[in-house]
């Protein structure tokens, strides 16, 4: 997609971007990370997107022509240009020279452990601060509210929220990250193209309309589509679109096709399919399936399937696309480490007044142990250059009271190279929304079902390592000057 990415940031990346070229601190490396605070949707989990898409700003981060031209416009408040001539040529020749790594997309993530972590001169690492909170706070929102939707429904999700997507490129991101959360695949044909996902739908409401009678209306559809043939039956009455149905359904047959479902968009849905499914069975067209639509979302689906509606696929829009009760992640990224150039690192930390605000120090990175029967017993927090000691011990960052001994259990490390001295090194399956997908299952089913359920989940033990945990209390009392 070609899309502004120098530009697509907040003025004051660029203000210090200038600062920090105008005092010479290119030459200090910074470490920052990605991390977010809370569950979404007051759930157990999230699920991690957007890293293709850092991928995709990282390989076009150049400032252009026109760039440079625009900000030379820009006036400081007090009179005069806000950004000096010799700082935009520059720019002019500037490259990202940044590691990044970050979990895969599709991985299972919790609270307060990075996700992305990006180390480099300082002033590259603050001016993609933005974007990457764009991709990846949006993306990581859509596709773990997919996740919801599809381990409620137990039977396949198709996304069509584009129409009441946040703009063009919300709509189309949204569509790729309900692909990742699960979802089979999504109304959005410009998706379908640029993200190698699936494509699906039938008609509408208006086909109907404008047509004499809703039967020839079917007919006509199921003579252009025979091989694709769900047919919208509430247009005026659903009972009547039932029968329609099923009359199209039979001459189908006759013909040696198949109608491959209806769709139901509104009235009682649980009701109505049950109803649909006597009527369809008794007609012997067993294999004609039922789709639900209709402003669903994960809790009206639960409802839905344990009133026992025998519904085959369902078709989910806004309260996807949109991320409906939640419209933000809340992710932040946080500097984390400073050093010169080939010195040591000196750990960094933002003290405030809330103790779910005070961040980490340290070049962190995740590690992800495991039960022996293969679901995942805690996340560790370390500094990769102090390691981990032979405690294996994690501590609640938020209490530090309440520790896990993690020694002796198989684990994996999370963060992986995405971008290497600003080049992309990320593996052309580490882009591939179908085989985020296919992680994101895995994932799930690494999870006890206590940290799955909509309600109250269980929550999931993520925790500093010990050493860490001590040398952020030792920093925190320094930096308040505490005896």
């Amino acid at each position: 997609m070609n899309i502004d990415y120098p530009l697509l940031t907040d003025l004051y990346q660029l203000t210090m971007a200038q600062g920090y070229w105008e005092r010479g601190h290119r030459d200090i490396e910074a470490c920052f990370t990605m991390y977010f605070r809370d569950y979404p949707f007051k759930g157990g989990y999230a699920v991690a997107c957007g890293m293709a898409q850092l991928a995709e700003l990282v390989e076009s981060y150049r400032f252009s022509s026109e760039d440079l031209a625009y900000l030379e416009t820009i006036d400081a408040p007090l009179g005069g240009r806000l950004f000096k001539p010799a700082f935009l040529e520059y720019l002019a020749g500037f490259s990202l020279s940044v590691d990044i790594d970050a979990v895969a997309e599709g991985t299972i993530v919790f609270p307060h452990e990075p996700i992305v972590r990006v180390v480099g001169p300082i002033m590259d690492c603050q001016l993609v601060e933005t974007a990457l909170l764009n991709c990846v706070n949006f993306q990581t929102l859509i596709a773990t509210k997919a996740a919801r939707v599809c381990a409620a429904a137990q039977s396949p999700v198709a996304e069509f929220g584009l129409r009441r997507a946040q703009g063009a490129g919300g709509g189309l991101w949204a569509s790729r990250a309900a692909i990742v959360g699960g979802c089979a695949s999504t109304s959005n044909v410009l998706a379908g193209k640029l993200f190698d996902v699936p494509v699906s739908g039938t008609h509408a409401h208006s086909w109907v309309m404008s047509f004499d009678t809703e039967l020839e209306a079917f007919r006509a559809y199921a003579e252009a589509y025979p091989n694709n043939c769900v047919l919208l039956v509430d247009t005026y009455d659903v009972e009547a679109g039932i029968d329609n149905a099923i009359t199209v359904g039979l001459e189908m047959r006759a013909r040696g096709q198949h109608l491959s479902g209806i769709r139901i968009d509104s009235g009682d849905l649980a009701w109505l399919a049950k109803r649909a499914r006597k009527k369809l069975d008794a007609a012997g067209l067993t294999d004609t399936g039922i789709v639900l639509s209709n402003d669903l979302d994960e809790y009206t689906i639960s409802s839905i399937r344990e009133e026992g509606a025998p519904v085959s696929s369902w078709g989910v829009g806004t309260k996807l696309a949109c991320a409906y009760d939640q419209p933000t992640l809340g992710g932040v990224y946080k500097l984390a480490a400073t050093r010169q150039a080939g010195g040591e690192w000196t750990e960094r930390l933002k003290i405030s007044e809330s103790v779910a605000k005070l961040t980490t120090p340290g070049v962190l990175n995740v590690r992800r142990y495991y039960f022996d029967d293969g679901r995942i017993a805690g996340d560790m927090v370390f500094d990769e250059v102090h390691g981990v000691d032979e405690r294996q011990v994690i501590v609640d960052p938020l209490d530090d009271l309440r520790q896990k001994k993690l020694a002796g259990k198989r684990f994996d490390v999370l963060l992986r190279p995405l971008a290497r001295a600003g080049s992309v090194v990320l593996e052309p399956e580490f882009r591939n929304a179908r085989a985020a997908r296919d992680r994101a299952r895995s994932g799930l089913e690494t999870l006890d079902e206590s940290q799955k359920r909509m309600l109250n989940p269980h929550t999931y033990p993520v925790g500093l390592e010990y050493g860490l945990s001590e040398r952020r209390r030792n920093l925190v009392v320094k930096l308040r000057g505490i005896d």
